[in-house]
C-alpha cells in the first residue's frame, strides 16, 4: 500500500508510553497515526478522519475496549481491528472477535507479529470492501438487466393487445351493424369513467378493456354472430361464451391487471341476473359496469337488424328503464352527464 490514506491507524490506548512507542514505529513504517486515550476519543477520531485499521486495548478506564468494538463499527462498518492486551484470556479473545475485532495480540507487542496481524487486517479489509463492490455492481447489473426484461416484456404484452385491437377490427368489419362498436364502446366508457371521478390508471384500463370487450366473440360462429333474426336458446347460450373467451385470451397478458374482469364480467347485470357468474351491485367490477351501460347505449343508438337507432334523448329514456335491473343507478347519472356535455360538441 502506497497511498497513505488507505494506512491510517488509530491507537487507542490508555498508556502514553504505549501509544508514543507504536506512534513512532508505525509512522516509521509509512503509516499515518492517530492516538486515543479512551473510546470517546477513539469513535470522534474514527468520525473525524478516513482511519482504516484500530489498534484497540482491551483493558481501558470507563468503556472497555470490547465494549468500544462495536461503537467504532457502527460509526465506520469497514474498519480493520485489532486488539492489544496484558492478559492472555481466550475468552475475551473470543469475545472480541464475535463483536467484529480481527485479530488479538499479547503486551508487550512483538513487532513482527504487529505487522503481521496489521498487514493481514487491512488485507481483509480490502477484500472485504472489494467484494461489497463487487456485490453492489452485481446488484446494479440483475436491476437494470431486470428493468430491460420488465420493458421489453411491456413492449411484447403492448404489442399483444395492439394485435388483439387489429382482430376485433377485423371481426366487426363483417358486419355493418358492429362495425365501430369497440370502439365507441371505449371512448364512451372512458368519458363515464372520467365524469366518475376514475383515476387515470382507471380510465386508461377502462378504455383498453372497451377496445377489447368482444374479443372473445372471436370463438363464436360466423353464423351464429351474423344471423338477423332471433336466436333460439341453444344460441345465446353460445354467444354468452364470448365473455369467458375473452377473459381466457386475456388471461396471459400480466399487464392488463383488472382489464381481464372487466371484460369478463360486463355482461353482468345490477340485480344479478346477468352472465357469466350472475354478480350484482358491487359485486360487478365498477369498470365492467361502465362497459356494459356503454354497450347499452351504444345498441341502442346504432342501427340493428331488430332495431331502428334512437336518438340519444329516447335512449336515455329506454336505459332509464334498466336502472337498478340492468344498470348501476350511479353509472346511468354519470352516463346521462356525458351524453347532455358532449351533444354540443356532436
Amino acid at each position: 500500500m502506497t497511498d497513505s490514506a488507505t494506512r491510517s491507524i488509530l491507537i487507542v490506548d490508555d498508556d502514553d508510553a504505549v501509544r508514543g512507542a507504536l506512534t513512532r514505529y508505525l509512522i516509521k513504517q509509512g503509516y499515518q497515526t492517530y492516538a486515543a486515550a479512551g473510546a470517546t476519543e477513539a469513535v470522534e477520531a474514527v468520525r473525524l478522519h478516513r482511519i482504516t485499521a484500530v489498534l484497540l486495548d482491551v483493558r481501558m478506564p470507563g468503556t472497555s475496549g470490547v465494549d468500544t468494538v462495536p461503537e467504532l463499527l457502527v460509526a465506520d462498518p469497514e474498519l480493520a481491528i485489532v486488539m492489544l492486551t496484558a492478559v492472555n484470556d481466550a475468552t475475551t479473545a473470543a469475545l472480541c472477535m464475535q463483536r467484529g475485532a480481527m485479530d488479538y495480540l499479547l503486551k508487550p507487542i512483538d513487532l513482527h507479529d504487529l505487522d503481521r496481524a496489521l498487514g493481514s487486517a487491512l488485507r481483509r479489509r480490502a477484500k472485504a470492501i472489494e467484494e461489497q463492490q463487487d456485490t453492489y455492481i452485481l446488484k446494479e447489473e440483475v436491476l437494470t438487466r431486470t428493468a430491460e426484461l420488465r420493458r421489453a416484456h411491456a413492449k411484447v404484452e403492448q404489442l399483444s393487445v395492439a394485435t388483439l385491437e387489429v382482430l376485433v377490427n377485423v371481426l366487426e368489419a363483417k358486419d355493418v351493424h358492429s362495425r365501430g362498436h369497440s370502439a365507441r364502446v371505449a371512448d364512451l366508457a372512458a368519458m363515464i369513467a372520467i365524469e366518475m371521478g376514475a383515476s387515470e390508471v382507471e380510465i386508461e384500463a377502462v378504455r383498453t378493456a372497451g377496445r377489447l370487450h368482444d374479443i372473445g366473440k372471436i370463438g363464436i360462429h360466423e353464423a351464429v354472430l351474423a344471423k338477423e333474426g332471433p336466436l333460439t336458446p341453444e344460441e345465446r347460450a353460445h354467444v354468452r361464451l364470448h365473455v369467458t373467451l375473452g377473459a381466457e385470451i386475456l388471461a396471459p397478458l400480466g399487464n392488463l391487471g383488472e382489464i381481464v374482469p372487466y371484460v369478463r364480467h360486463h355482461h353482468e347485470q345490477w340485480d344479478g341476473r346477468g352472465y357469466p357468474d350472475g354478480l350484482s351491485g358491487e359485486a360487478i367490477p365498477l369498470g365492467a359496469r361502465i362497459i356494459g351501460a356503454a354497450e347499452v347505449y351504444d345498441a341502442l343508438t346504432t342501427s340493428r337488424p331488430y332495431q331502428e337507432k334512437m336518438e340519444p334523448d329516447a335512449a336515455l329514456v329506454r336505459m332509464r328503464e334498466l336502472v337498478g335491473r340492468v344498470v348501476d343507478p350511479a353509472v346511468f347519472d354519470a352516463l346521462s352527464n356525458v351524453i347532455h356535455q358532449r351533444r354540443p360538441l356532436v
